[in-house]
């Protein structure tokens, strides 16, 4: 069987990771504080907080921001539940709006439509690896009417005044916007190293920050650094110091601290990260090759003179089939010992926002990319030998389906 997206375990991992282990670190350590330090260096960000997922980070960015009851956040409906489920949990209501034609991203004109006075954040998601439109927002945000909507409340929403552009770059790192890579693209952007991705740590995420000033980065961190640790103001590391026990915790905090065991994995990933997007764009460039003839294939746009993906999901889409013809390609590549997924079944589809009221007739092109669209095997140890099984497999199952 080929799997979809195994992570890359191999001596040098297990080497790191024992590393760690023998070093009597395997909370918050050394390792971590390194791990932030070279993300932040190969980002080009100004700093970076390593947390136990992209959601914690997320949960804790928002409460950071002030975001509450009244509050209203815009993100895609096309993206998986975590860019939501944050949003509720801090007790805010998530506007979803609809993707550009085309691509899989965030429609600009869509969040336009969407600002009110309540609107505090926007949530960008680069969907597969391609970065979103973030000057267009930005350049959105900072409009004359919709600064002037902007109700600040509290601290930091009154320093920044206007609404806080957010990258979910859970897929996109090491992606490339105008020169920039992934995790400087906007005012905070938050990375998943979750097993299935690109970069992983097994789980694992990092917030990095990019805000303007006044804000003071460093600060920032520090502060988060506090908050991710149940607001206790010294880690396990800083009370390792000849008489430094004593601590305070400065406010109810939350729980989500890297370990090093995790950041032993990062490191040796991160150290390797350029022969990894290598190996997926030559992926995707042979998968381009083998469909590109292919009268019912429409394949994802993955660079353009602005912007390169990471090449974490290539999401191939089959012409003029229905949901359920989708679904019964995908058994037959199944049957075939291949892995493929679908990325992802929208926000309004889901149980939990259906009995909410969101409707997926409200989002036209949400629906258009999610049904009839198939993702393909991705990954760093996958072969030229796999990729043209995978590939057979794929041309079988839509040939047995639509007959052509």
């Amino acid at each position: 069987m080929i799997p979809f997206s195994p992570p890359r375990i191999d001596q040098k991992i297990i080497d790191e990771v024992t590393d760690a282990l023998k070093s009597g670190w395997i909370t918050t350590g050394p390792k971590t504080k390194l791990f932030e330090k070279e993300l932040t260096a190969y980002c080009g960000n100004k700093s970076t907080v390593a947390v136990n997922s992209w959601t914690m980070g997320l949960q804790v960015l928002l409460h950071w921001w002030g975001i509450g009851e009244g509050d209203e956040v815009i993100l895609p409906a096309y993206t998986y539940c975590a860019s939501a489920n944050v949003i509720i949990h801090s007790g805010a209501k998530p506007v979803m709006v609809d993707i550009n034609e085309s691509d899989f991203n965030i429609s600009v004109d869509a969040i336009r439509k969407a600002i009110t006075p309540r609107t505090k954040a926007i949530i960008s998601v680069d969907i597969a690896g391609f970065p979103c439109d973030f000057d267009e927002i930005m350049n959105l945000i900072n409009e004359p009417v919709v600064l002037e909507q902007f109700q600040p409340k509290g601290e930091n929403q009154t320093k920044l005044n206007r609404i806080l552009s957010i990258a979910d770059s859970a897929h996109s790192f090491g992606a490339r916007y105008n020169g920039k890579r992934s995790g400087s693209f906007t005012d905070v952007s938050s990375f998943s190293f979750h097993a299935v991705k690109n970069l992983t740590t097994a789980e694992g995420g990092a917030l990095c920050f990019n805000m303007p000033a006044p804000f003071d980065n460093e600060a920032i961190y520090t502060e988060f650094c506090t908050l991710i640790l149940h607001g206790q103001n010294k880690d396990a590391l800083a009370k390792t110091q000849k008489g430094n026990w004593r601590y305070d915790v400065e406010e109810p905090g939350f729980k989500c601290n890297m370990t090093d065991i995790q950041a032993a994995i990062g490191l040796v990933e991160l150290g390797r990260y350029q022969e990894n997007l290598d190996r997926r764009k030559s992926i995707f460039l042979q998968y381009d090759e083998a469909f590109k003839s292919e009268l019912w294939a429409i394949l994802p746009l993955h660079t353009t003179k602005e912007k390169t993906t990471s090449f974490h999901l290539y999401q191939l889409r089959i012409d003029g089939i229905t949901e359920p013809q989708r679904d019964h390609i995908m058994q037959l590549i199944f049957d075939q010992d291949v892995s493929v997924n679908v990325h992802f079944i929208p926000l309004p589809l889901l149980t939990a926002y259906k009995k909410r009221g969101y409707d997926i007739k409200s989002y036209p092109e949400t629906w258009n990319k999610y049904h009839n669209e198939i993702t393909l095997p991705v990954y760093y140890d996958l072969t030229d030998e796999q990729v043209q099984i995978v590939i057979n497999a794929v041309k079988t199952a839509v040939i047995a389906v639509i007959g052509k």
